[in-house]
């Protein structure tokens, strides 16, 4: 199969593939390469991380895969369909939740808003939300207003805003990026926690390789730009993880250590330049 035919659906499709996908951007001095045939599949209920030095175009390629942004060649299929769009089988949580929120609505009505698209009856839209607040802890917090709430919470409001809208896939770009250390710790748990439960696909972009490798079964490891898949690494550290027991295994080390191998690799040839 070249690198941009489209897959053909079958019972055995990933949920996500994305093939032979480019992408330049326009510059003063020239089109600048960004993506540069990047290929790989995500497997329905997977959590794959995707990590890669800095300015490798992670964020670039969450965009194109959940339709936000137009590849310049090739392209990304939900279930063997080309996404041209934002598909409504897909949902999205950024690292910047406060933006994503809007103050003057209570957090129930935050969580609700997305549904609004859907042909779904308020009463149902209303027991979405009271399950998903459940979910990530906020059962108390439905009648507050964003302003109201810490950062940490914000951000489980905006999980909770994914989870009611009941996507097939869960695009997560540093979603704890802006928190302190021990809140972060808490919702990594917490997405750990809520996968399990809604059972729904979830690909994180995250610059922190512990975190990728906690979280994942499967770490995607991006090379320098122009970008391609450098390595994927299957995580295999079972179900049941934590903070402490989980990341004291050698299994763990030994994981952490080969992806900052290859990401150090990766940034050497441009410290060189």
């Amino acid at each position: 199969m070249s690198g941009t035919q489209t897959p053909q659906p079958s019972p055995t499709t990933p949920i996500l593939s994305v093939r032979g996908l480019s992408k330049s951007y326009r510059t003063g001095s020239g089109d600048r390469l960004v993506l540069d045939e990047v290929n790989f599949d995500v497997e329905r209920g997977a959590f794959v991380c995707i990590v890669g030095p800095s300015g490798a175009g992670k964020t670039t390629l969450l965009r194109c895969m959940s339709g936000l942004l137009a590849p310049t060649g090739g392209g990304v299929y939900l279930d063997g369909e080309r996404v041209e769009r934002p598909p409504a089988r897909l949902a999205l949580v950024f690292q910047d939740y406060s933006r994503s929120l809007m103050p003057w609505m209570s957090v129930q009505r935050n969580v609700m808003l997305p549904m609004r698209s859907q042909d779904i009856r308020k009463s149902e839209r209303a027991e979405r939300a009271r399950s998903a607040l459940e979910a990530v802890g906020l059962s108390g917090s439905a009648d507050q207003y964003p302003w109201q709430l810490s950062g940490g919470m914000q951000q489980r409001v905006a999980i909770a805003r994914a989870l009611a809208y009941q996507p097939d896939a869960l695009l997560m770009d540093e979603p704890f990026a802006s928190v302190d250390a021990q809140t972060r710790a808490e919702l990594e748990d917490l997405i750990l926690s809520v996968r399990n439960q809604y059972g729904v696909t979830v690909i994180l972009v995250t610059h922190d390789i512990d975190e990728a490798v906690y979280l994942g079964d499967e770490v995607t490891v991006l090379s320098g730009s122009p970008t391609r898949v450098r390595e994927r690494i299957p995580v295999e550290l079972g179900a049941d993880r934590d903070q402490l027991s989980t990341k004291a295994l050698p299994e763990f080390a030994a994981l952490r250590s080969r992806v900052l191998q290859l990401i150090r690799e990766e940034r050497a040839p441009a410290s060189a330049a």
